[in-house]
């Protein structure tokens, strides 16, 4: 059995050296939503040393709300933004003597792929022949179309409604913070997906990540990076 750990990095608000320790992927911010050029650098430079996959997280053009805000983007300009923000980090990756491996829409973006074939369609046409990560909907089902690598992803630190999306980050029940029932529900999505995603801006973040690894490897995963 094996599965990947990813989590989002240099996004400025949490310990990017800690968690590139245990997770083997790193979401990578690209600069729109948090991150910088010098943030980017230092994240691959360290996944590097640590054989950790990296992706590229792209956002909406929206920093001023960290890209958790619907916004509706013509596909042509959204299409320019995606190609602008993976060009931007597979030009550091392969400074530092790595690549960029897969993309993973953040955010609110990354909700509006699941169920907007004309917005999944502009980040697939501006992020090349990646391979993508994320959850079932139209983003994954066009890339699936278009011979694209297409990887499953489950968050046990987020709830799930009943439509097997993930809760607005406002509901009850959104974000879960008990560590026992973080690393219970990541035993749960293990066997049903290609990687597990921890929030790098949740509290605990590293304690959790620690947690989950431990608990997945006594529970026989081998941990790797997908694909």
């Amino acid at each position: 059995m094996i599965i990947d750990l990813n989590a989002d990095l240099g996004e400025e608000v949490t310990d990017d050296d800690a968690l590139l320790a245990v997770v083997t992927s790193a979401n990578v911010a690209c600069g729109y939503h948090a991150g910088s050029e010098a943030i980017m650098r230092a994240v691959c430079e360290e996944a590097v040393r640590r054989g950790v996959a990296i992706g590229a997280q792209v956002s909406y053009d929206d920093r001023e709300h960290f890209g958790r805000v619907a916004r509706d983007v013509a596909p042509e300009l959204l299409r320019e933004q995606v190609a602008d923000q993976v060009g931007v980090l597979s030009t550091i990756a392969r400074g530092v003597g790595t690549s960029v491996r897969y993309l993973k829409p953040h955010g609110a973006l990354y909700h509006r792929v699941i169920v907007d074939e004309e917005q999944a369609g502009a980040v697939l046409a501006g992020s090349g022949d990646l391979p993508v990560l994320g959850m079932a909907g139209a983003f994954l089902d066009l890339a699936r179309a278009a011979g694209r690598g297409v990887f499953h992803e489950g968050f046990p630190d987020r709830g799930y409604g009943a439509d097997g999306r993930l809760l607005p980050r406002t509901e009850p029940g959104a974000l879960v913070e008990d560590e026992g029932a973080i690393v219970a529900q990541a035993l749960d999505l293990a066997p049903r997906v290609d990687s597990v995603c921890l929030h790098g801006d949740s509290p605990g973040a590293v304690e959790h990540a620690l947690a989950v690894r431990r608990a997945l490897g006594e529970a026989g995963f081998e941990l790797r990076p997908f694909g």
